[in-house]
């Protein structure tokens, strides 16, 4: 079924990116001009997890199934068949499946056939038999079956021809000293083209002349790819190149002859998904060399990549998505990477988060920042905003008013129609994590501040969870490896996966009240960091519930002349999560606090009227900061009056830093409706 795609609009135009490579417009299949004639680049989508790649690429095929010849495939989900032989790798498997998908019928033009490409998985699926194990041999013949159907359907699918390769095969063994994998490939060869080939199609293993030691024999060259394949190493590379260029080549031939009148409109589409992985490159690196030798072919290969700097994109021409909505330039250079367009991936806009929301509450119930406010906690990120977006559609319209991107997380999303709503924030854990990384391990650590207190976290309250080495390093660079991003302040940089981790370790055990894990987590950082109040301990205090010591502190340090570092302490502790409640609803607590409507518990002894006036005032000012900053809350007009009024006050009490004050009541409302984060000093768009 079609997503809608926002933001996506330079490949999917009846005019984008897509058109211009296939020749074809999206759906409607109308004639569209090719941007770069015969030599069209492999395109790249590059981006992190949740910027879409996936979902982009099922869009494409979405939008041309049934125009024109297609595939999909996952590079990181090739499933290998039970008890399979030597004969299949990932590689074989792969180009057997594009087959499959290449070869149906599609508007109005005879289905694509294969002949090359079976040839040469027929010769290589031999490696490894013996005469000892007819089962085996019979299961890798018959795994050949879809790919030969291509050929020939009622011939490739019937069983016969796999008895005859096999008693040609026992009777051939016998008599030969040669290298037995050449003369088993030769004998199935054979025996294939006889029994599913037509007369015109046994033509085609005249192709396999052209491989190494050949010399213009087909059958010879089928001998030796097997023969290399067999061997390993650089000889196998060689031969699987060659079995990836049988099948651009049959796509080819598929299209040679027909005029501007023939049945053929357009090119034909192969989708790898994580082509970063090694089966993307071993799959697309072949074509590559080939259009880089000068050989031409009418296959568009359109990928994806997590890893936007993979060595194998190191010559790519890169922009970025906006940017190919009208022209797409690839000059072609020495390099054979120099044929790939990397396109990156760009995150949506607010507007395009609106869009979202607008589609799953066309009343507008919700409140009004909350589209605003999950495009700032998702970073842009498709995923999060779609299937944060999505959940809205499935609470009650009379709830929805109440509903924060801290709720969202906690609600349930029906992503099918046929099966249950599953967690939000289970469901973005496992699109996010990397893979193998265990959640409950990382959301320990996405309390961390930075690696040493999350090597502090994984040798206290992890013990036991790795026999490889430090929990906290491994984690690290699993992130790292994934292109998640690094940066001071938080040992899980991303705000989106930092909020769904602590989600989970706020309430993935259920506890409520007691929340075991999230208050061990952050009482084991609390005393990490001393019993002095630094910023990092008062941090912790505010994480487990405990406001009084960092009021008192910001009370005790607010006279001395450093005001801009006084303000960036209150900025950094009240940047600590809040200890949420499991179902929250109504107003956040906070709120009450920061407006004065709840005293926030009782004051300290030995207080005179001054320092208590001090008091309540830096109580409410932290409370406001602490809600108005928080990714999980939504801005209140209120609450952001009462920080100027607050702030406008105590300019008026400090003896040297009035100026100071009076800027950042001026510019941290500005700030928070422009949803980024208090500059300090205030105003300075790149506030330390």
């Amino acid at each position: 079924m079609d997503r809608a795609l926002y933001g996506r609009e330079a490949v999917l135009d009846e005019s984008g990116l897509a058109a211009r490579l296939t020749g074809l417009t999206p759906y409607s299949f109308a004639a569209a001009g090719y941007e770069h004639g015969d030599d069209p680049p492999v395109t790249v989508f590059t981006g992190g997890r949740g910027m879409g790649k996936t979902a982009l690429l099922k869009q494409v095929r979405n939008s041309y199934r049934g125009g024109t010849p297609l595939a999909l495939l996952d590079c990181a989900h090739i499933e290998p068949p039970l008890d399979h032989g030597p004969g299949w790798n990932p590689l074989t498997g792969a180009l057997a499946e594009l087959a499959v998908q290449l070869s149906p019928r599609v508007l109005s033009a005879k289905p694509v056939e294969f002949p090359r490409l079976s040839l040469g998985l027929a010769a290589v699926a031999v490696t490894g038999w013996s005469q000892e194990d007819d089962d085996r041999a019979r299961r890798d013949l018959q795994r050949l079956g879809p790919v030969l159907a291509t050929v020939d359907e009622a011939k490739g699918a019937a069983g016969t021809w796999v008895s005859k390769v096999l008693a040609k095969l026992a009777a051939t063994a016998t008599e030969s000293t040669a290298p037995l994998v050449g003369v088993l490939a030769e004998a199935t060869v054979e025996t294939v083209m006889e029994e599913v080939f037509g007369r015109y199609q046994r033509k085609s293993g005249a192709w396999y002349g052209t491989y190494r030691n050949a010399g213009g024999r087909g059958e010879l060259g089928l001998h030796q790819l097997a023969v290399d394949f067999e061997q390993g190493g650089r000889r196998r590379e060689e031969a699987e190149g060659f079995l990836v260029g049988a099948l651009v080549e049959d796509l080819r031939r598929a299209y040679v002859g027909l005029t501007r009148r023939g049945t053929r409109r357009g090119r034909p589409v192969v989708l790898l998904d994580n082509a970063h992985l090694p089966l993307g490159r071993r799959l697309i690196e072949p074509v590559l060399r080939d259009r880089s030798a000068g050989h031409r072919d009418q296959l568009v290969i359109v990928a994806s990549s997590r890893d936007r700097d993979h060595e194998g994109l190191s010559r790519a021409t890169r922009t970025r998505l906006p940017e190919v909505a009208h022209r797409a330039p690839c000059p072609r250079g020495a390099d054979i990477t120099s044929g790939i367009l990397a396109v990156e991936l760009t995150p949506l806009s607010a507007t395009h988060a609106q869009a979202v929301f607008d589609r799953y509450d066309a009343a507008g119930r919700v409140p009004a920042d909350l589209p605003r406010a999950v495009h700032r906690l998702s970073g842009g990120r498709p995923l999060g905003v779609a299937l944060l977006g999505q959940a809205v559609g499935g609470v009650p319209a009379a709830e929805r008013e109440g509903l924060t991107p801290g709720a969202l997380l906690g609600l349930t999303v029906r992503l099918r129609e046929d099966a249950a709503a599953v967690p939000v924030a289970d469901t973005l854990l496992g699109e996010l994590l990397p893979p193998g990384l265990r959640p409950d391990v990382a959301a320990v650590l996405a309390a961390a501040h930075d690696e040493e207190s999350a090597r502090v976290l994984a040798r206290t309250r992890l013990r036991g969870a790795s026999v490889e080495g430090d929990m906290a390093l491994l984690v690290r660079d699993a992130l790292r490896a994934d292109g998640w991003p690094e940066r001071g302040g938080h040992f899980v940089a991303d705000p989106l996966l930092r909020a769904v981790l602590l989600h989970r370790l706020r309430f993935h055990d259920a506890d409520a009240p007691e929340y075991a894990a999230w208050r061990a987590v952050h009482e084991t950082l609390h005393r990490h960091y001393g019993p002095e109040p630094t910023p990092y301990r008062l941090r912790q205090e505010l994480a487990l519930g405990r406001t009084e010591e960092a009021v008192t502190e910001l009370r005790l340090g607010f006279p001395e002349p450093d005001v801009l570092g006084w303000l960036a302490r209150l900025r950094f502790v009240a940047s600590a999560p809040y200890p949420r409640e499991h179902r929250h609803t109504g107003p956040d607590p906070r709120r009450a606090v920061a407006l004065g409507e709840d005293p926030g518990g009782p004051l300290p002894d030995a207080l005179d009227a001054d320092a208590t006036a001090l008091h309540l005032c830096l109580r409410r000012l932290l409370h406001a900061v602490w809600l108005l900053t928080d990714p999980l809350a939504l801005p209140d007009d209120d609450v952001i009056d009462k920080l100027v009024h607050e702030l406008r006050r105590l300019s008026g009490r400090h003896l040297t830093g009035t100026s100071t004050l009076w800027d950042a009541a001026t510019h941290w409302p500005r700030d928070i409706r422009a949803w980024r984060g208090l500059t300090v000093p205030p105003g300075r768009e790149d506030g330390v």
